[in-house]
């Protein structure tokens, strides 16, 4: 579902190369949001999306409702690439999606998310190629894109 109450299915990102992350508006890493829209605006004419989920099961670091994530992204970041309802990233309530990455690329904590800002990059076929920490700035997951996009026509 996505901040707009829009349901959204993933395969309509299907043929796409995809970032997923968790995010949060009061963490030390929610300055990552300029970088993840510089890298949606570089790369989304050549197929690239990044697809924002707010959680707020990190020291309560996204206590918002939908209106008000929504806002501040666009506010105080400019975001515009797709964000989503808040989620569970961990534990029994963990959205479906986050089931999967963390199986197929479980990390060095056993298939848990740690903190905010956790990314996953999936290839245009739907797979889960690389997972990146936190403290990794967006502008370090450039080289990868290069080389997974297809060249602009």
């Amino acid at each position: 579902m996505s901040l707009q109450a829009k349901d959204i299915r993933m395969d309509a990102y299907a043929g796409k190369t995809v970032l997923v992350v968790n995010t949060a508006s009061k963490c030390g890493f929610t300055p990552q949001f300029e970088g993840l829209e510089t890298l949606y605006r570089t790369y989304r004419d050549r197929g690239f999306v990044v697809l924002g989920f707010p959680c707020n099961q990190f020291a309560d670091q996204e206590p918002g409702d939908e209106q008000q994530i929504a806002e501040g992204c666009v506010l105080n970041y400019g975001v515009t690439f797709p964000m989503f309802s808040k989620i569970d990233v961990n534990g029994p309530n963990a959205h479906p999606l986050y089931q999967f990455l963390k199986k197929e690329l479980p990390g060095f904590f056993g298939g848990t998310i740690r903190w905010n800002f956790t990314k996953f990059l999936i290839d245009s076929k739907g797979r889960p190629v690389k997972r990146f920490a936190p403290a990794t700035k967006p502008a370090a997951i450039e080289k990868y894109l290069r080389t997974m996009l297809a060249p602009l026509q």
